[in-house]
């Protein structure tokens, strides 16, 4: 009997990658099966492995493609003048792309070895800082502080809502109202930062607020680079 071979897929790993990235931007994470990818693209499961070992690589390769459009984002911010502004345009656009794409902050820079853009972004940021004159660690501890804090508050702001404003039963404008509400109710003998700020809350907006935070971080930075003055 004639060995059989195992016959090569059609498909290139770009479409396979657009196609995963189109999945996880409909549905987030849990709609990118194999058996669901292999149906938009018209194969057989097996053939995906060609190009990816499990769903592992998958994720990580989607997240670097993705990533790819972001650096092409940011490329305008990096020469100005002054690092500090061009930290601040490079961190709003990065939180831009990941509340966009909720799935896409909890596989940022999780491996470097698949994501050659997010270590790249992660370069840009570094190469902005280093701009600065500050000493190694303070340089490492800065990067790993804007990319936490940028990372980190998109991905939370990304998580899905309530089931209820899903439904459409209520929006969110509902949802902080009642959280504002509760926190009047609370004692505020007990909670006084609360009650300072709960009218701030009933009205915030989440943009803003994470703009407010990296600018803090920034004032932080830019004063530590200024020698504390």
């Amino acid at each position: 009997m004639p060995a059989t071979t195992r016959r090569r897929a059609s498909h290139s790993l770009e479409t396979v990658i657009s196609e995963a990235v189109a999945l996880l931007d409909e549905a987030g994470e849990p709609a990118l099966t194999f058996r669901a990818l292999a149906a938009r693209l018209g194969t057989g499961v097996g053939s995906i492995y060609w190009y990816v070992s499990g769903k592992d690589e998958l994720l990580d390769k989607a997240t670097d493609h993705v990533l790819a459009q972001s650096l092409a984002d940011i490329e305008p911010f990096l020469a100005g003048e002054d690092p500090i502004a061009n930290l601040r345009a490079v961190g709003v656009t990065v939180f831009d792309a990941i509340v966009r794409r909720p799935w896409l902050g909890a596989y940022f820079m999780r491996t470097t070895g698949t994501q050659a853009n997010g270590l790249l972004l992660y370069e840009r940021i570094g190469e902005q800082v280093l701009r600065l004159g500050l000493t190694p660690r303070q340089s490492f501890h800065a990067v790993s502080a804007i990319v936490g804090y940028v990372v980190g508050i998109a991905a939370d702001l990304g998580q899905q809502p309530p089931q209820a404003v899903l439904d459409g039963d209520v929006d969110r404008e509902d949802v902080i109202a009642e959280a504002a509400a509760a926190w009047r109710d609370l004692d505020p003998a007990t909670f006084p930062f609360i009650h300072h700020v709960v009218d701030e809350f009933a009205v915030h907006d989440d943009a803003d607020q994470f703009r407010a935070g990296l600018d803090l971080l920034l004032a932080g930075l830019r004063l530590q680079a200024d020698g504390g003055r």
